[in-house]
């Protein structure tokens, strides 16, 4: 038993289970958005419910591991990385492989049980969850390839839904889009020095500290924009409105916070927008159920 419960700990060390909170709100956002414009009510069904959860946590699985495995050569010089369970033996490459090939499985499994066009994005998605790992070994716009793995969340909510993706899907995407980008690049300050020695292509490391907080910012005022969009496009009510104003509320803050204290980032991370995904989905889940 306790061998088990250490390989669930080097398991969940490996993806970060928690890094979920990112994408999940804004998967079920295009739910029950789509649910309410198809069939009057927020609630899909229990059957979608369980499929998206198994397929929302199979595919970020997947990316998570696929990258760790992928950057096993730049993690093991890193000394923020160098401790990684897929670095310092403790998950094996063997183990990796098979890890990452039985959530891919089971990913494609869960959308064939969907519907047959999320079935068939399923192999495109998946694509495009690979391809982050090597965009940074090439290109600074690997940060928006990164927001566009987390961006494909509304995407696959409303093909599940609708087995389409309306404008305001696509308007909530981009938004999730230049959100992760941002915050990624704040993030991504914390290996300005090493990817600038090995190579690497970020945004920090091409253009500097003071360059790289302008253009987040910008990010995020583009993805406070699509979200303003979404809203409109998805004739949603006040509530809505009070969630693309609180996010950015709490985007200004997180920026306020890094800028000030850049020991801080871990906070300005995983709590504010933990915070910012939950909360957008509470506000347009309310919004639904008033109306």
């Amino acid at each position: 038993m306790s061998r088990f419960l250490h390989i669930l700990k080097d398991i969940n060390e490996l993806i970060v289970f928690k890094h979920s909170v990112f994408a999940l709100p804004f998967i079920f956002v295009a739910m029950i958005v789509a649910s309410e414009e198809l069939n009057g009510s927020v609630w899909f069904g229990a059957k979608l419910l369980v499929l998206g959860l198994i397929a929302a946590i199979s595919a970020r699985s997947f990316a998570m591991a696929f990258n760790r495995l992928a950057d096993e050569d730049i993690d093991k010089h890193n000394p923020r990385t160098a401790n990684r369970p897929s670095v310092d033996g403790r998950i094996g490459r063997k183990n990796m492989i098979i890890f990452i090939l039985f959530n891919a499985a089971v990913f494609v499994i869960s959308a064939y049980f969907i519907n047959k066009v999320a079935f068939c994005a399923s192999f495109a998605i998946l694509l495009v969850l690979t391809s982050y790992s090597f965009f940074k070994r090439f290109s600074a716009f690997a940060h928006l390839i990164l927001g566009l793995s987390l961006g494909l969340a509304p995407i696959a909510g409303s093909i599940a839904v609708l087995q389409t993706t309306p404008l305001w899907a696509w308007l909530l995407c981009i938004g999730v889009i230049f959100w992760v980008a941002g915050f990624d690049l704040l993030y991504s300050l914390q290996d300005i020095e090493y990817d600038k020695k090995h190579s690497l292509h970020s945004i920090p490391s091409h253009y500097g500290w003071n360059k790289t907080f302008i253009i987040s910012f910008l990010f995020h005022c583009l993805s406070i924009l699509f979200w303003l969009l979404f809203v409109i496009f998805a004739k949603l009510g006040v509530l809505s409105y009070v969630a693309v104003l609180l996010s950015a509320v709490i985007l200004f803050f997180e920026h306020r916070i890094v800028r000030k204290d850049f020991n801080k980032i871990d906070r300005a991370f995983f709590m504010l927008n933990g915070y910012l995904g939950i909360m957008f989905f509470t506000l347009v889940f309310a919004d639904l159920v008033i109306a």
